[in-house]
């Protein structure tokens, strides 16, 4: 990813906004709440029929009691100070397991029958469902099986079996290990457990919201992932629902990566739809296809989608880590992208006291480490770049003069003398250097085009 490369404005990526509710107007009404499929229901301002409800949440929570941990609601002054409104985290990214998905893995296997659980259960995950459902099962006594595709990083592999799951490694995709969990449970009566579109996991995961209410009673806006929609359904039905009670509104936001925005488009279209292909280095929302429950609730209560892109997503881990001390894998960290990027503040809506949802924290060392490279390139403190020069006495000495006379500090060389694009005599160096700024770097780049050179900006 280049810095060089034009950032898309925020009203530029997919987004979805509810139609009965125009960009500008603030909160959310009763009518537009309840969306537009829920008919004359949806007009006099009524709840709509939806597949779970609050009191199911409700119950969920009292289920997950001695299981799931309450986690901190932080305040977080850099991001508000730089959006202009009070930003509070949700750190699901420090719940058992690394992220909020035990809380609708155990809710749901807590409601197996005895003889369902002697059966055992099954699933696919390439991570947090994984180590969720492992986690769960553990607790309840049950046999899990988890089938998990080849190349799958080996910390998210070796923290499901550490839960005490059985891990089998299958397909080179989450697509090709979900097949391979189905047939299994077909064929020995194993209990799949679907990593979103079940009613119990998105009641599960709706805890959140209630979490979020009893930690920040008047919150207005929140705002969190979508990948298949269990975590975004379920808080939906919590914060909405529970805001009608008490007679006032509350704004519910969708954050999806903009090369993997099923939502978007199946909001768009009127039903779900199924994407071609997804890239994003958020995997645990890299989901093609909306589940059809949870999108039934989305329809109806969600106020907004936006999407951010994967640079965005970088920036907001470096970020996270630098300003709030917290690690964030990219999938929990897309909600805090959408604000620091102005996708959210593109909605024109007035978001008021806002908490954001970190959904969780697995992220591996490798991809962390590409995404700290990212992040800082995409802010302008990290830049590559390739000069091809003369081979002779001195040029290295010469540019490295230029670079430190510029109070840039260069972090590696890589000085190729042989190669078929090089003429006799010619030679490239590639230097990556920490700078300040996109100013900086640009100061930089003419520093050295001003001596003669011509640096090729790589990222």
């Amino acid at each position: 990813m280049s810095i060089a490369r034009r950032r898309p404005r925020p009203d530029e990526l997919p987004r979805w906004v509810r139609p009965a509710v125009p960009a500008g107007t603030g909160a959310t009404s009763q009518a537009s709440a309840s969306g537009s499929s829920s008919g004359s229901g949806a007009q006099s301002g009524a709840a709509p029929t939806l597949p779970v409800t609050l009191a199911d949440v409700r119950a969920a929570a009292e289920t997950l009691r001695d299981t799931a941990l309450t986690t901190p609601l932080l305040t977080a002054r850099a991001l508000g100070r730089d959006v202009g409104t009070e930003v509070y985290y949700k750190c699901e990214n420090l719940q058992r397991a690394g992220s909020f998905k035990v809380r609708g893995a155990y809710v749901r296997m807590a409601l197996l029958t005895e003889e369902e659980k002697s059966r055992g259960v099954v699933a696919a995950s390439a991570g947090n469902h994984a180590q969720g459902v492992a986690l769960a099962a553990r607790r309840l006594g049950i046999h899990a099986r988890i089938v998990m595709p080849r190349g799958v990083a080996l910390p998210k592999l070796q923290a499901t079996r550490d839960h005490g799951a059985e891990v089998v490694l299958y397909g080179t995709t989450v697509d090709e290990s979900l097949a391979e969990a189905e047939r299994y449970a077909e064929e020995t009566g194993a209990v799949f457990i679907h990593p979103f579109d079940n009613p119990a996991i998105i009641a599960g995961q709706g805890t959140v919201g209630l979490e979020i209410l009893e930690q920040l009673p008047d919150v207005d806006t929140v705002i969190m992932a979508i990948g298949g929609g269990g975590l975004l359904a379920g808080a939906a039905i919590a914060l909405k629902e529970s805001a009608r009670e008490a007679g006032r509104e509350i704004q519910v936001i969708g954050v999806q990566a903009s090369d993997a925005a099923a939502y978007v488009s199946s909001l768009e279209a009127g039903g779900v739809q199924s994407l071609q292909g997804v890239s994003t280095i958020a995997d645990g929302i890299a989901v093609g296809r909306p589940g059809a429950v949870p999108f039934e609730v989305i329809s109806s209560l969600v106020d907004a989608v936006v999407t951010v892109t994967d640079d965005e997503i970088a920036e907001a881990i470096v970020h996270l880590m630098e300003r709030s001390k917290l690690v964030v894998e990219p999938a929990g960290v897309v909600g805090a992208a959408a604000l620091l990027s102005g996708r959210v503040g593109a909605l024109g809506v007035d978001l008021g006291k806002t908490a954001v949802v970190l959904s969780g924290g697995n992220i591996d060392p490798m991809l962390m480490l590409k995404s700290i490279q990212v992040g800082l390139a995409s802010n302008g403190r990290y830049m590559g770049v390739r000069i091809p020069l003369r081979d002779r006495t001195g040029e290295l000495a010469t540019i490295s003069r230029l670079i430190a006379d510029a109070e840039a500090n260069v972090v590696r060389v890589d000085h190729t003398r042989v190669g078929p694009e090089f003429s006799m005599g010619g030679v490239h160096i590639t230097i990556d250097m920490e700078t300040r700024g996109h100013e900086h770097s640009e100061h930089v780049l003419a520093a050295l085009r001003e001596a003669g050179y011509a640096p090729e900006q790589l990222y």
